[in-house]
């Protein structure tokens, strides 16, 4: 968690309050219905001419705010990944319906092959779902004045209730997660947990316990190995999904003071820190005792998957989109099931500590042809009804604040992950925010991840090059706008 909101609620590192989640979650009826999930992976110079204009705006009104222009045309580009994009042809569909615009969309993983020749070019579309290993990197579309400010947007009047705001709709922390440099840029929609995943069947059918500890962990996947499978299988070809576990064993062991000074970029974030080296010599013994499944460091994020659905794995660390992503490759009896990270010992945060906040950022570039159309799509995007959408497509739960219709039965991996949410308790929810504040430090910290778990380097070289990123991001001139307290 780390962080007292303005609404007095203790937040997630994004912001997001627990109660709030839960308080959704039961809305929802989560009854145990077939396998799914409870989510589903530069610029040029720019600058806003007109706040909410562009060429394709009409006169602004109170049912209208942005002067939305009829029969205009509106561009959305969407990630296309656990998700799918199901949801958004629903959204663009009622867009549509409602102002006599028509939508061009597109649903693709790569996102940076499509859309950096046209930032380049000044053209780019009106809404991006900015989101994947192919993400533009927000920093970096902020910095070259790309990205429009939404602040006006929270500030309008909401579908829901035209007497309160749309700011005042939303989870506490959400606009905290999504400023750059001062500025609200960008709309983290989903709300995300990380951790372990395991087959509920494959360990009955073994008689393995969920671990808590990291020695249960291990243990597991030696029992696992002796058995013929793989302990651990993770994303090799995207090193951001082993750093899941790196990352969040050192939150657990040091506590949020130890993730506060990677944010902040401390001179000793990593460097002489016996708490980042102990989590990083935790999981080089998977490597050095041979406990990864086979082939894993050269697979991508699906193909691993893939295999670790096929019961060639023990566990798998991901985000809480990995079963919807999933669907297609998973048994109808896998029975997913959602693992905060074991613990080592000594740990600040318990067992029940997990990783959790607001992921999938939504975007509005400063050059988008229709820009006031991009900003009442953001609107009609923070409505109940699209949220029910939202969670309809893509079994999955949004920053706006009750925001799901009651009917709407999502799948058992949600349930899985809303229940460790409820275990959680208050004050053991945390969320690293460096990898939206510096992606290249992000980068950095990953590329050492990939060589570690190929056994190029040992983990005081990991430790080196860490803080070397993190030395190297503190000199970003905008490093002292982004602190955490």
């Amino acid at each position: 968690m780390g962080s007292t909101s303005a609404h007095g609620e203790r937040s997630t590192g994004a912001g997001l309050g627990r109660r709030d989640l839960i308080k959704r979650s039961a809305a929802l009826g989560l009854i145990t219905v077939p396998t799914m999930s409870f989510l589903s992976a530069c610029a040029s110079g720019g600058g806003e001419d007109n706040p909410t204009g562009g060429n394709s705006a009409t006169k602004a009104t109170k049912e209208n705010p942005f002067g939305v222009a009829k029969g205009s045309k509106l561009d959305v580009v969407v990630f296309k990944g656990g998700y799918g994009d199901d949801y958004a042809k629903a959204w663009e569909a009622s867009f549509d319906k409602k102002w006599g615009t028509k939508t061009a969309h597109l649903g693709t993983q790569e996102i940076a092959a499509k859309l950096q020749p046209r930032f380049n070019g000044g053209n780019p579309p009106d809404v991006i779902d900015d989101s994947g290993a192919q993400q533009i990197k927000l920093d970096v579309l902020n910095k070259g004045g790309q990205l429009a400010d939404l602040t006006p947007v929270l500030d309008a009047p909401s579908l829901d209730d035209p007497t309160k705001k749309v700011r005042d709709m939303l989870i506490p922390g959400t606009v905290e997660q999504g400023m750059l440099d001062g500025k609200f840029v960008y709309v983290n929609y989903v709300y995300t947990v990380w951790g372990l995943w395991y087959s509920g069947k494959l360990f009955k059918e073994k008689g393995w316990n969920p671990p808590k500890t990291w020695a249960e962990f291990m243990d597991v996947c030696t029992k696992a190995k002796a058995a013929g499978l793989g302990g651990l299988a993770h994303q090799g070809k995207y090193p951001y999904y082993i750093n899941v576990a790196i990352m969040d064993l050192i939150a657990k062991k040091g506590g949020l003071d130890a993730m506060k000074a990677i944010d902040n970029l401390e001179p000793k974030a990593f460097a002489d820190n016996p708490v980042a080296l102990e989590a990083v010599e935790a999981v080089y013994e998977l490597v050095e005792k041979g406990l990864l499944m086979p082939g894993t460091n050269g697979l991508t994020h699906t193909e691993s998957q893939t295999r670790w659905n096929q019961y060639k794995a023990a566990f798998i660390t991901c985000g809480s989109w990995l079963e919807n992503e999933q669907l297609k490759q998973t048994p109808a009896d896998f029975d997913m099931r959602f693992l905060p990270m074991p613990v080592l010992p000594g740990s600040k945060l318990p067992f029940e500590a997990i990783r959790a906040g607001a992921g999938e950022p939504f975007i509005v570039p400063a050059k988008a042809g229709n820009k006031a159309g991009g900003m009442e799509f953001i609107r009609m995007m923070l409505s109940r009804e699209w949220s029910t959408l939202f969670a309809q497509q893509a079994n999955s739960l949004t920053i706006v604040k009750d925001g799901v219709d009651p009917s709407v039965q999502l799948r058992p991996g949600t349930k899985s992950a809303v229940d460790a949410l409820k275990a959680a308790g208050d004050g053991n929810t945390f969320n690293y925010r460096y990898p939206d504040w510096y992606s290249q430090m992000d980068l950095d910290i990953q590329d050492a991840s990939n060589a570690l778990m190929a056994k190029r380097i040992q983990p005081k070289e990991w430790i080196k090059r860490a803080q070397a990123a993190v030395d190297k991001a503190a000199k970003d001139p905008n490093a002292k706008k982004n602190h955490r307290d």
